[in-house]
């Protein structure tokens, strides 16, 4: 049997949650296994929140709290961790940057935007900017930062499989200038080549298909249900009731045989790369 690892809970918030969590899961005499029963949760997710290094979902904090008799302190400790672990993203989308470090799947539908795994810094200083130019320069940079930050997912030996599907108006209309839209898609071509992702394109000539009303993000774990994250102007929200996660599941299924073919979708994104890049040479 290994050795127990001992808990500082001063080392941070989460750290404190953990040793709490654990504290009181012992007084009640209940192993990991005992306690997640009945929930869609693992022992193993459980004893990561324990050592402070995954936060916990606000339903297994509600089935923790009814397990362990706590009237309700996990569910109000949610937010405290939460911020703990904010770190220059924006508030409401602080716990979907965990989760992407811990998803076995993320599979992405952008709409109007480059996705953030995909983006270059120039991109995302763009998309910044122009969406909260009354953010300072310092907390811009903060959050083009965090950002690009994400995608260290990608160096990774245990990366996810990752899917995305973007819309082709992304690529008609730039946010950049030639030179640097080149550079944009470029990245884009790279980066789903070298993790063997894939990428679709929804062509403008497609007038119907689904989902047509905004981003979806679908995450999914081996020690965990999974989830969903859509996103709106200065909101976001993660859903993980299961019969809307599989709606969602559904309607990204769908989503996929309304879009271009992989192989198709890449060669017309780096076709259009370089045709910014000679754009961009005319102009010099």
């Amino acid at each position: 049997m290994g050795r127990r690892k001992d808990l500082d809970a001063s080392l941070s918030v989460p750290s404190f949650y953990g040793g709490e969590l654990r504290w009181k899961r012992e007084r009640e005499g209940l192993t990991l296994a005992e306690v997640v029963d009945g929930s869609f949760y693992s022992a193993t997710l459980l004893s990561e929140i324990e050592l402070g290094n995954r936060s916990m979902p606000l339903a297994l904090a509600r089935h923790v709290d009814e397990r362990l008799k706590t009237d309700g302190f996990f569910v109000r400790r949610c937010e405290d961790a939460r911020r703990a672990r904010q770190s220059g993203h924006a508030e409401y989308f602080a716990d979907v940057a965990e989760m992407e470090r811990y998803a076995e799947v993320v599979e992405e539908w952008a709409p109007m935007l480059v996705p953030g795994l995909l983006q270059t810094k120039a991109y995302a200083r763009k998309i910044i900017r122009t969406g909260s130019p009354w953010l300072s320069p310092e907390t811009g940079g903060k959050q083009v930062d965090a950002r690009l930050k994400r995608a260290e997912i990608w160096e990774r030996e245990a990366r996810p499989a990752y899917w995305a599907i973007v819309h082709e108006t992304l690529v008609r209309r730039p946010l950049l200038p030639p030179g640097e839209m080149a550079e944009q898609l470029a990245h884009i071509g790279q980066v789903v080549r070298s993790v063997q992702g894939v990428l679709q394109i929804v062509p403008d000539t497609a007038a119907a298909y689904p989902l047509m009303m905004g981003m979806v993000k679908v995450m999914t774990f081996p020690d965990a249900p999974p989830v969903i994250y859509t996103e709106g102007i200065h909101r976001g929200q993660l859903i993980d009731y299961p019969p809307l996660v599989k709606d969602y599941r559904r309607s990204y299924g769908l989503l996929r045989a309304a879009a271009l073919p992989p192989e198709a979708s890449l060669a017309l994104i780096e076709s259009a790369a370089e045709d910014y890049r000679n754009a961009a040479e005319q102009q010099d």
